[in-house]
């Protein structure tokens, strides 16, 4: 799981180990489909935190790309508000739904 901060999609430093330490994980299993979910807390509207959450997972994807996972073994989806980790009221920033679930191994993507 990589965590954003509110409206924001940049990758902070923590996230950046987790995903440097995904990264590794593959080249041990080069065949694997790696899955980014992006989600979104219920302060913007349903469609800002679409657009939101698609930000944030191409975000993640680029990262793992720059660090050697192949396109083509990556699959994104934008979830939005739509599951969150904390079920809020609409309005209500919460940081545990602000972030993108990574999938790794044969069945991500299904």
């Amino acid at each position: 799981m990589v965590y954003f901060d509110w409206a924001n999609e940049e990758i902070t430093a923590l996230a950046q180990a987790l995903l440097d330490r995904v990264a590794s994980a593959y080249q041990v299993c080069p065949h694997s489909k790696v899955m980014m979910a992006g989600h979104a807390d219920r302060s913007g509207s349903a469609e800002y935190n679409v657009d939101l959450s698609e930000r944030r997972a191409a975000r993640v994807r680029a990262y793992l790309a720059r660090r050697g996972i192949p396109d083509g073994a990556m699959t994104t989806v934008a979830l939005g508000e739509s599951r969150p980790q904390l079920d809020t009221a609409d309005g209500v920033r919460d940081p545990l739904n602000r972030r993108v679930e990574i999938t790794f191994g044969p069945a991500a993507g299904r």
